[in-house]
């Protein structure tokens, strides 16, 4: 299936296609178990209401990864299997979302209710969230299990998943809603949630998925004799970049206007732990230090302004344009001294995520 000429909606609709044949699977699967119609009616509804909807930037990135990796077009058997991987960190990301949206008590996830408030599901949708993780490690299964890397996906699905959880949990303890203190905030705490809250399952688990499907060894030689390790250079540029990337998500918190960025930022009343506010903490003074303690992370209009009044005092905005120099700047280092050979690593892999979100505006 060639899809390096096509339009990017036809790109999403080919993507979207894939979720329609695996909703389809995993319906038949389950009349084949002798599961109830009613009960498979749950899950089917579960699927369609929160795997789809998002960017799917994730998901389709395994399959533009892989299609760079191959140097050409993929065939049909070649995308189904790319884009089945991609729909996987989907479910996987519906998961976490699903289960998120209720211990935050959110009320609108996609432009539509959280799945947990509709009047039907509740906190049944703790249930259904398991069930569409489990989804993942049943397609794995069903689609890979004679593969030789098939327990290599398991286990990077399940660490990924792990890694995730560990971040979302060191977030949650640092940042909750209801309580301010700011003592537990750091620039090094916003870096280790990032990495394993985001990082990880955002970006290197859809290049990982895409190694392993383009059967890119663990290691091989290159023509000077030199030894490369795939994986970990992917993990080596990977990681910097998905932190790069949740940086610029809370500078554009604070600095986009809802019109560029498409929502209204709430980070500060929302007490998030965001690279703005770490940021501000180190560089601010007593008695600026005191006028965050006393207006972040507050429900209130009027002393949300004062603490964005604080951040242009403290030219953040001048500290984020400096970063983002010196980390993308790094990153093309790394990226450029990656040496190509036929059936290994290849800079557009990585030059495709960076040029993405370089200097993006929302």
């Amino acid at each position: 299936m060639a899809i390096g000429t096509q339009t990017a909606s036809a790109r999403r609709s080919n993507f979207e296609a894939i979720l329609e044949l695996i909703v389809a699977e995993q319906t038949e699967y389950l009349h084949t178990l002798g599961v109830p119609v009613d009960a498979i009616d749950v899950y089917r509804n579960s699927l369609i209401y929160n795997v789809p909807g998002g960017k799917l930037t994730r998901g389709m990135s395994v399959v533009d990864t892989v299609e760079i990796l191959k140097g050409e077009p993929l065939d049909q058997g070649e995308y189904f299997k790319a884009a089945l991987l991609g729909w996987c960190i989907e479910l996987l990301q519906a998961y976490f979302l699903v289960a998120d949206d209720i211990v935050d008590s959110s009320i609108m996830r996609r432009g539509r209710p959280c799945w947990y408030r509709l009047p039907h599901v509740g906190l049944k949708a703790i249930k259904d969230c398991a069930i569409v993780q489990g989804a993942v490690y049943q397609l794995l299964k069903a689609h890979f299990r004679l593969e030789p890397y098939y327990i290599d996906l398991v286990d990077l699905f399940h660490e990924t998943t792990y890694q995730t959880e560990m971040g979302q949990l060191i977030d949650l303890i640092t940042a909750p809603e209801d309580k301010v203190n700011l003592s537990k905030f750091s620039l090094e705490r916003h870096r280790l949630i990032v990495i394993y809250k985001t990082a990880f399952y955002s970006f290197y688990l859809p290049v990982a998925c895409a190694l392993l499907v383009s059967k890119i060894p663990y290691s091989y030689s290159l023509p000077s004799g030199a030894t490369v390790q795939p994986f970990d250079v992917s993990r080596s540029i990977l990681i910097p970049l998905g932190e790069y990337f949740q940086i610029q998500d809370d500078f554009l918190d604070f600095s986009g206007t809802p019109e560029q960025i498409g929502k209204i930022g709430t980070d500060i009343v929302d007490n998030k732990c965001s690279w703005v506010v770490n940021t501000a903490i180190r560089l601010a003074n007593p008695e600026q230090r005191k006028i965050l303690d006393e207006n972040y992370g507050r429900k209130d209009a009027e002393k949300e302004k004062v603490v964005k009044a604080l951040f242009e005092e403290l030219k953040i905005r001048d500290v984020y344009a400096e970063y983002e120099e010196k980390v993308v700047s790094e990153l093309r280092q790394k990226i450029g001294e990656i040496v190509e050979v036929p059936g290994g690593l290849k800079k557009e892999v990585f030059n495709s995520f960076l040029d993405k979100i370089y200097k993006r505006k929302k």
